[in-house]
């Protein structure tokens, strides 16, 4: 196992990045309705086991949003984090773009599974569909992957494997960080994101080499810039 190193960015860090205007969604995209999502949700889950199982890698981790019944470690076999979704909305702006988490094909990623709570699926699943699709133009990005835990394998549900219907940014993590330490919109900076998920995998032992890499250059790239916007 991997040894852990320090966390490097730090909320001091976020708080040197300065705010931005921008808008919460691309103006370009037909969203979902409710009608929509519950469609989906059946879709998605009809004759899958209950409870239903959720892997979060990210933002899921420390902001579920839904009734959980149960965390587990665990994790998802052929896939590695990634940021490599662009974004000129949400935690970016067209004058500050962003970047946001996905899972790529190969390798192993250490996450957490999220059971949805008995007897809340109809309104957990639209909540979950209706924050991490958003749109007809995402409806796709929604998958059942194989997972490892304490129990043996396992299908979990998950969002934003190998990505599509959106703009992908391919960048070398030095890239990556130098975005995302200037990285603003309307819901906040990709640096609090990526400091919110470092904290978030660190509460359950885990660490991503990748993520632990990326923090440490985000935080060097605020420190060099001095206020994470030029």
């Amino acid at each position: 196992m991997t040894r852990s190193r320090p966390i490097m960015l730090s909320p001091g860090h976020v708080a040197r990045v300065a705010a931005a205007e921008g808008p919460l969604h691309d103006p370009r995209w037909r969203m979902l309705s409710d009608p929509d999502l519950d469609l989906l949700a059946d879709r998605l889950t009809r004759d899958r086991p209950r409870p239903i199982a959720v892997f979060a890698y990210g933002s899921l981790i420390w902001n579920p949003g839904f009734a959980v019944g149960a965390r587990r470690r665990a994790t998802a076999i052929g896939w590695h984090r990634d940021f490599s979704i662009s974004l000129e909305h949400f935690r970016g702006s067209p004058g500050r773009p962003g970047l946001m988490l996905a899972l790529a094909s190969g390798g192993r990623c250490e996450g957490v599974v999220l059971e949805v709570a008995a007897g809340t699926e109809p309104e957990s699943l639209r909540a979950i569909l209706r924050r991490e699709l958003v749109a007809h133009e995402l409806a796709a990005n929604a998958c059942w992957i194989e997972i490892e835990t304490d129990r043996g394998r396992e299908p979990a549900l998950t969002f934003y494997a190998d990505p599509v219907g959106t703009e992908l940014a391919e960048l070398t993590v030095e890239e990556q960080a130098r975005r995302l330490a200037r990285a603003a919109g309307a819901a906040g900076s990709g640096a609090e994101y990526l400091l919110r998920t470092v904290q978030g995998l660190a509460e359950f032992g885990i660490h991503d080499d990748y993520i632990w890499t990326l923090q440490q250059l985000v935080a060097e790239e605020i420190e060099a810039d001095g206020t994470g916007t030029s």
